[in-house]
């Protein structure tokens, strides 16, 4: 294994599919057609670009890595609907044009890319993200299981699903964790008006980081039993605790 892998792996923790067949396979779960422009997040060697050099009009590889950058380029030279940006991906600016996202992406940065893609004001159309499966379980709401905050944070303007599971064999190297093809998608109708990000994410945030604080929110008017815990609610109580909590409930 090359020093620039280990490093990459070091630092990033991050694992690359094998075979272009699977990701061949992977990409026919998506959306992705001719007409799209893609994004490929942490592109390494470029095995996921090439493969969506096939399907897409435009594919934009990114890469942080500066050596790794320089081989991504090589590697892809032959396309000519590709293009290498070398960027830290969550200071990069996505474009207000319609893209879409496939990629493997590093599995420690994971909430931070999917906070970066659906929090910010370059929404993509579609991601399809590789990611680990305990993660992308904790983005899905309205299942039995815990909810993660950011799962909570995005529900009213993203849907999420496990689009495909993953053997540990299909990288190099294996992983330690099992993982999922994770699809999300922008609700074609927001469940809450967009202008009201902020302040619904700063209360499901701090209700949280403090039970105090979830306490003190208009549980009862929304119908919330006391005893429940914020990875508890489902998505139907969280609409109802901010229209409580905004004062909208009974407008």
């Amino acid at each position: 294994m090359g020093q620039r892998i280990m490093k990459r792996l070091a630092d990033y923790s991050q694992y690359f599919l094998r075979r272009p067949q699977l990701i061949k396979e992977l990409v026919g779960h998506s959306s992705i057609k001719k007409t799209d422009v893609v994004y490929d997040i942490g592109a390494g060697s470029g095995v996921i670009s090439a493969v969506l050099a096939t399907r897409a009009k435009q594919v934009v590889a990114i890469e942080a890595e500066p050596r790794m950058a320089q081989k991504l380029r090589q590697n892809l030279a032959r396309y000519d609907n590709v293009s290498v940006v070398e960027s830290d991906v969550l200071r990069y600016d996505f474009p207000q044009a319609p893209y879409k996202v496939f990629a493997n992406i590093p599995f420690h940065i994971s909430a931070d890319i999917v906070r970066r893609l659906f929090l910010g004001n370059a929404v993509p159309k579609a991601a399809y993200l590789v990611v680990q499966k305990q993660f992308a379980q904790k983005l899905l709401i309205d299942r039995a299981g815990f909810v993660g905050q950011l799962g909570a944070v995005l529900a009213p303007w993203c849907a999420f699903r496990i689009r495909r599971p993953l053997r540990r064999t299909d990288f190099w190297p294996h992983p330690n964790v099992d993982t999922v093809l994770l699809e999300i998608m922008p609700r074609e109708e927001a469940l809450i008006d967009r202008k009201k990000l902020k302040a619904y994410e700063a209360m499901v945030v701090a209700a949280y980081h403090d039970p105090r604080q979830f306490r003190k929110l208009p549980l009862g008017a929304a119908g919330i039993d006391p005893s429940t815990k914020p990875s508890q609610l489902s998505l139907a109580q969280w609409l109802l605790l901010f229209a409580a909590h905004s004062g909208d409930l009974h407008r």
